[in-house]
């Protein structure tokens, strides 16, 4: 494992062991279906062992149950982890009833003990809007509708830019069952992108995230419906498990 505050990405070789939170939810399994095959070691993380075996089935080598709103164990769990990468999210009805949101402390908690732990990088599915940066209708849309959501994890991102990790944060648009279709606009904060993308194109980002260099401590807005080429930073995203270089996207 990398030690110190980490300014670069890992190599290939060196992106062993793999953590998913919030494994069990629709971004969640798409990263087990995509990693799985590509890393040596997936552990996923669920608040339900009733969802142990699809994990299992999904790509997961080790199933880990344990709510993030009050976890046992988690930072044993952690130990000899490289790379976290978080989809986690609220559900719908937890918005506006819930004391606490896993978007918030849950992640937060998370964010804690893989510090504690030593893992080097941290990869955070985050929204449009999230933050102080210009906003799109959308992103305005989103904050309106789920605010406390917004809120909880714009604190999230803070604190992750805050601490000692390697970190990636994409925040994307309306999130569908769509096909990867490995073609999406990712630009910086405040490109006020709006639209659509598949929960298996964020997916794909976010198990590159670890490995490519570009994306070490950086923040991207996502959609690709419609896309926006001007505006679209040109990234050579890197897939775990074998070499060549993955094509370059707006």
């Amino acid at each position: 494992m990398l030690t110190g505050v980490q300014t670069t990405r890992m190599s290939h070789d060196e992106l062993e062991h793999v953590f998913v939170a919030g494994a069990s939810g629709g971004t969640g399994m798409e990263v087990l279906r995509l990693l799985g095959p590509r890393s040596p070691r997936v552990t996923a993380l669920t608040s339900s062992p009733a969802n142990r075996e699809q994990l299992l089935t999904a790509g997961a080598d080790t199933v880990v149950v344990t709510d993030l709103l009050s976890p046992e164990g988690l930072e044993a769990d952690l130990r000899n982890v490289d790379a976290v990468i978080s989809a986690v999210g609220s559900g719908f009805t937890d918005v506006w009833t819930a004391d606490e949101l896993v978007d918030g402390t849950g992640v937060q908690t998370l964010l804690s003990a893989a510090e504690s732990a030593g893992v080097d990088a941290f990869v955070m599915e985050s929204a449009v809007g999230v933050g102080d940066d210009p906003a799109s209708g959308l992103a305005t849309l989103f904050n309106l509708a789920i605010a406390p959501v917004q809120r909880a994890k714009a604190t999230t991102e803070r604190l992750l830019r805050e601490s000692s990790l390697s970190h990636t944060i994409f925040r994307p648009g309306v999130l569908t069952n769509g096909p990867r279709t490995d073609s999406v606009t990712v630009a910086d904060p405040g490109s006020k992108l709006y639209g659509t993308v598949s929960r298996a194109d964020i997916a794909r980002l976010l198990i590159t995230a670890p490995i490519t260099p570009e994306a070490a401590n950086a923040t991207f807005e996502v959609v690709s419906t419609p896309s926006f080429p001007e505006r679209g930073l040109t990234i050579d995203w890197q897939l775990p498990g074998s070499t060549p270089s993955v094509a370059s996207e707006n």
